[in-house]
C-alpha cells in the first residue's frame, strides 16, 4: 500500500508461499531475495540447520524467485572455516547456474553466550575436528571467537578470512560477470511519507 522497498532474507523455500506477493512488489521495483545457501553439503546442513530446508530445496527457490524475474542472491552465512568453508566455487557455480545474479558471505562470529553454545555442539557433534574449527575461526578473529568490532565482525581478518575471501572474489568474477546491480525503487516512499523525514546520511 505504501510502496516501501523490501530486502528478504530466509533459509526456507516457504517464501514460495508469497510468489504472488513478491511479484507485485517486483512490478514496481520494491523487492530483493536473499537465500542463505552456505554449503553443499547436505550432511553438514543437516547438523548445523536442521529445521531448515534442504540445500535442494533452497536452490530450487531460487530458479522459481529468478525465473520470474526477481533479483535473488545468495548469502553464504554463516562461513565456518573448517565446515562450511570448503567448496566455495563449487557453491558458487551452482547457485548461478540456478539463476542467483550474485553471492555473498558472512564470516561465523560467537559473540557472548553463542561462543559457548557452539563449542559445546562442535565438539559433540564434530569431535575429530572440532579443536581444528575452534582455531581457525579465532584465527580469523584475531584470536578470539567473538568479534564486534564494526565492518571487521562480519568478513574477519588474517590469511585465511582472506583466503576465503578471494575465494568468492574470484567466484563472482568467474560465474556473476553479467550481473547487473539491481536499485530498489525508493520514490515511491518518499513521496507518499508524511510528513517528510529526515534522512539518516
Amino acid at each position: 500500500d505504501f510502496g516501501h522497498p523490501v530486502g528478504i532474507v530466509t533459509k526456507n523455500d516457504l517464501i514460495l508461499r508469497d510468489l504472488d506477493l513478491l511479484q507485485e512488489l517486483h512490478r514496481h521495483r520494491l523487492i530483493k531475495v536473499a537465500i542463505s545457501i552456505n554449503t553443499l553439503d547436505e550432511t553438514i546442513r543437516s547438523f548445523l540447520e536442521p529445521r531448515t530446508s534442504t540445500i535442494q530445496k533452497r536452490l530450487e527457490a531460487v530458479k522459481k524467485i529468478s525465473d520470474l524475474g526477481i533479483p535473488v542472491t545468495v548469502l553464504a552465512a554463516p562461513i565456518i572455516p573448517g565446515l562450511t568453508s570448503h567448496g566455495i566455487l563449487a557453491l558458487a557455480q551452482t547457485c548461478a547456474k540456478m539463476g542467483s545474479n550474485n553471492i555473498q558471505h558472512i564470516l561465523v562470529r560467537l559473540n557472548g553466550d553463542i561462543a559457548q553454545i557452539f563449542e559445546d555442539w562442535v565438539k559433540k557433534t564434530f569431535p575429530d575436528r572440532s579443536e581444528k574449527v575452534l582455531n581457525q575461526i579465532a584465527s580469523t578473529h584475531k584470536g578470539k571467537l567473538n568479534d564486534s568490532e564494526f565492518k571487521q565482525r562480519m568478513r574477519g581478518s588474517g590469511p585465511l578470512a582472506d583466503v576465503i575471501a578471494d575465494q568468492f572474489r574470484l567466484a563472482r568474477k568467474l560465474y556473476f560477470s553479467k550481473s547487473v546491480k539491481f536499485e530498489l525503487n525508493c520514490q515511491r516512499y518518499e513521496n507518499l511519507k508524511r510528513p517528510k523525514q529526515f534522512t539518516l546520511f
